[in-house]
């Protein structure tokens, strides 16, 4: 089985967009935020902030792949270095608005509000929310001020997580084996979920 670490080299690559999806591959769900805000005068008001929040990318994260030509299985994962780029790139080329539903459709009304690489995972953001996630992860808040995306999708939990697309480099690692370690650490994660 093949190990393939992704990489990016300029703008015309890395994430084009952040999808909502049921499935994250990285098999880490977002929260929801919400707040409860009371207005100075006689009455409450209840207003949702419409923030989801979670992991876009984690380093080294063993993501399952299978190739649709050859039905062949094999592992991707993201450097420390190659999240930190994809990150920023993903800034600066404003696309922060690039998002779709489940890698299929483009929406709008959603937006990137917050991005951040967890540099220390107990004074992380993302521990305050009881998100454990480790150095090297790449954090997003969206906004998302679609109504029917926030009552049909967010609110009803038909979308759990975050996926990214995008354009990459492949560069095989190693040919991996059923006795490699690699496997068995894996395997390990996959009996864990």
């Amino acid at each position: 089985m093949k190990l393939i670490e992704l990489t990016i080299e300029d703008l015309k690559q890395g994430i084009q967009a952040i999808s909502l999806v049921e499935s994250p591959a990285i098999e880490s769900d977002f929260i929801a935020l919400s707040k409860q805000k009371v207005e100075v005068e006689l009455a409450t008001v209840s207003k949702e902030k419409r923030i989801v929040m979670g992991p876009a990318l984690i380093p080294e994260k063993p993501i399952l792949r299978i190739d649709p030509a050859t039905e062949e299985e094999y592992y991707i994962y993201f450097s420390k270095d190659t999240i930190r780029k994809g990150a920023e790139m993903y800034l600066m080329a404003e696309r922060q608005k690039q998002a779709t539903l489940e890698h299929a459709e483009a929406v709008e009304g959603v937006c990137l509000v917050e991005s951040w690489i967890v540099e220390d995972t107990e004074k992380d953001k993302s521990a305050v929310y009881g998100m454990e996630q480790k150095p090297g992860t790449w954090m997003v808040s969206l906004k998302v001020q679609d109504d029917d995306l926030w009552e049909d999708y967010v609110k009803t939990g038909k979308v759990k997580g975050f996926s990214i697309e995008g354009f990459f480099i492949n560069e095989q690692k190693a040919e991996l084996k059923q006795t490699d370690p690699f496997i068995n650490f894996i395997n390990t994660l996959n009996h864990e979920h």
